[in-house]
């Protein structure tokens, strides 16, 4: 016996070498513990939901198989450790296989402590025993497992509900050490025995379980490794890294903390993207909120809201500036009706409802009318046309058009503003509104009593300058041309 409990020493504290607190805990009262035991996936390994085309998932983790066992005073001089082996994935039928193999372990090595080398069976060959080849197929709602479960006979739907996951391995154990027999000689079912636990709920949903897990062992995984910024170049922990998810590029959480911060402070919400050049993979939510304060994300998350809702073409805003509520828009109505106010305004102009009645049009946005129609696409001018009716686009752009016209041909009289064109003569004008003299120019008044000598001063910007801009040759031309006709 000093023996036995010598080898069962040894194992344990070697076990305890080997694996960490989360991997291999050890029983206080008894000599036992718990193993949680990831099997080693072939590269690419996928998960396949039963029902649904082309839904596939790469998975590098699944949840663990746990193996809890308790060593009896003789082991392992004499009898094999009392276990349990618990999954969340796989099927009874598949972990009673494994029970019998760990059996048969036993059987081949008895005398021999067995324990590492049931964990390293479990580890490495558990999928090839089982044949078990991506992808693994679940199905919604239930795993695999839990459609066995409904298809069995009733004394082995009995025999599951006796393994289920209301009843620990620990209550499992407790249970065969009370009945003090070999839980193969019980009246099982072929397939089944009593030590494969299950420790999911039929119908509780699967796959966002094993997704989970293998976004967690993933993390901790990359926590683990040393990378290099591309902004600050210093090598950092994973841990101290942020990896956006689309394109896997990773720097270090201080770069992008400051990176994120700037970015919503100036409201660009949608720009949190990779800063590698030409890369278009955005931010998660999720990291974002955990690199900026609560105070910083409040405005991320209402801002990410609304430039959403900006895009949504059912939806616009209240125009009170003291509301400004979400507001829902029936299709083909320019009514909406804020729900917090109770405000029924135009979506149009955002004015009060006016009905069937075109939009009001101010000044300047009749100035600015022509420019905005003739540059817009065909559906925005059909929804321009919409608002402010064609008739009234059509006296925007011909007043446009005059207006240009005016500015480049016609100045205003200095004293009225009348527009006034010059056709021919000097640069003394006389205003046909107003009768006032002024210089075509510099647009000063003249005075009645002697309106030239605003040219004939040589302190006055325009000194001698009453024929500037005026072509003389053309003038004399014509006069010459017309006494050469009269002498013929």
């Amino acid at each position: 016996m000093s023996e036995d409990k010598e080898a069962q020493d040894d194992e344990l504290l070697a076990l305890a070498s080997i694996y960490d607190e989360e991997e291999f805990h050890q029983s206080e009262s008894a000599k036992g513990g718990e193993i949680q035991l990831c099997l080693e996936l072939p590269p690419d390994f996928k998960v396949v939901v039963k029902g649904e085309k082309n839904t596939e998932y790469n998975v590098c983790f699944l949840p663990p198989l746990v193996l809890n066992f308790e060593l009896p005073a003789d082991y392992p001089s004499t009898s094999s450790p009392v276990f349990t082996l618990s999954s969340k994935w796989m099927t009874r039928v598949q972990m009673s296989s494994l029970c019998r193999r760990l059996d048969e372990l036993w059987e081949e090595n008895q005398g021999c402590v067995i324990l590492f080398t049931w964990i390293q069976f479990l580890k490495e060959e558990a999928l090839d025993f089982l044949s078990m080849q991506s992808p693994l197929e679940v199905i919604r709602g239930g795993s695999k497992a839990g459609g066995e479960r409904r298809k069995t006979e009733p004394a082995a739907t009995a025999l599951t509900q006796c393994g289920s996951h209301s009843e620990n391995a620990e209550e499992k154990k407790t249970e065969f050490k009370k009945e003090k027999c070999d839980p193969q000689s019980m009246p099982l079912s072929s397939e089944l025995d009593l030590r494969a636990v299950l420790l999911l709920d039929p119908r509780a949903d699967l796959l966002p379980q094993l997704l989970d897990f293998d976004e967690e062992q993933r993390q901790r995984v990359f926590d683990s490794k040393v990378f290099g910024c591309g902004i600050c170049f210093l090598e950092k922990l994973g841990s101290n890294c942020l990896c956006f998810n689309e394109c896997q590029h990773v720097y270090c959480k201080a770069c992008m903390t400051e990176y994120f911060q700037i970015q919503i402070r100036d409201g660009n919400v949608q720009c949190l993207n990779c800063p590698e050049p030409k890369c278009t993979s955005v931010a998660t939510p999720s990291q974002v909120k955990q690199l900026v304060d609560e105070e910083l994300f409040a405005r991320y998350d209402r801002l990410l809201l609304q430039s959403s809702l900006d895009l949504m073409a059912d939806v616009v805003y209240c125009p009170r500036q003291s509301c400004g509520t979400a507001v829902m828009v029936e299709p083909d109505t320019t009514m909406g009706i804020c729900s917090a106010c109770q405000y029924a305004f135009c979506t149009l102009c955002k004015l009060g409802y006016h009905g069937l009645s075109h939009c009001k049009v101010t000044a300047d946005e009749l100035r600015n009318l022509k420019d905005e129609y003739l540059s817009a696409t065909p559906a925005g001018q059909k929804f321009m046309e919409q608002r402010f009716g064609k008739r009234m686009i059509q006296k925007a752009v011909e007043e446009s058009f005059s207006r240009d016209w005016l500015n480049q041909n016609c100045k205003c009289c200095p004293r009225c503003g009348t527009n006034i064109q010059k056709v021919d003569g000097c640069n003394k004008m006389t205003c046909t509104s107003c009768k006032q003299y002024f210089c075509w120019l510099c647009l000063g008044h003249l005075s009645k009593v002697n309106p030239y000598s605003h040219f004939n001063n040589p302190q006055s910007p325009c000194y001698n300058q009453l024929f500037q801009g005026v072509d003389l040759f053309d003038d004399e031309e014509a006069f010459w041309s017309d006494e050469d006709e009269e002498e013929d």
